[in-house]
């Protein structure tokens, strides 16, 4: 039993299961976290579980990044994983149950794209719905370059109804039986 609310789902190489949730996953619904209920599993927001599903590692509430109300973005690359959330935005990593983070002033990106020190967050409120954002992780903040505009190959805007996944270096954009991918030099020439 992985939870409610599930907002994403990846695996490591070696097995392991990152699971992120939306709010709902956080806070209960369903009958999750009422009173006589049992509290939600994904209360932490991000979960790591073994490969036989017992939770091997639960992000801190109290951690110095905030908690997690709703995790917009997760990508898990190698053994590490990357999230982006709600309510601050801040841009973690975790490895090896170690988290580093860094405050962005991008808000409502879904989808998040790394390579080393690099990041690209993709997405946003309203008309920032396909908007690029690079930039580098230093000091204690991400450093954005101008923003763009993801769109289709042929210039045409992407489809309200695709969906977006940020793994590894990768961005993969599924827009009805067409899937696309974009590595991150693609995106950070944009």
């Amino acid at each position: 039993m992985l939870g409610d609310g599930i907002a994403d789902v990846q695996t490591t190489l070696s097995g392991e299961i990152w699971v992120s949730y939306f709010d709902e996953g956080v806070y209960g619904n369903f009958g999750w976290g009422v009173t006589g209920g049992p509290a939600p599993i994904g209360s932490p927001g991000l979960i790591r579980f073994r490969s036989d599903l017992d939770i091997a590692w639960r992000y801190p509430y109290d951690g110095e990044f905030g908690a997690i109300s709703d995790c917009y973005a997760l990508n898990v690359a190698g053994e590490e994983a990357w999230a982006y959330y709600y309510t601050d935005f801040p841009i973690v990593r975790i490895r090896a149950a170690t988290i580093a983070g860094w405050s962005t002033e991008v808000r409502g990106a879904h989808a998040l794209v790394v390579a080393d020190d690099r990041v690209v967050l993709v997405g946003g409120y309203r008309e920032d719905r396909w908007r690029l954002v690079a930039g580098r992780i230093q000091g204690e903040a991400f450093s954005a370059d101008r923003p763009a505009t993801l769109v289709m190959p042929n210039g045409r805007p992407i489809p309200r109804t695709a969906t977006v996944l940020g793994r590894g270096s990768e961005l993969h954009v599924v827009v009805g039986q067409s899937w696309l991918k974009l590595d991150f030099e693609d995106l950070a020439a944009r």
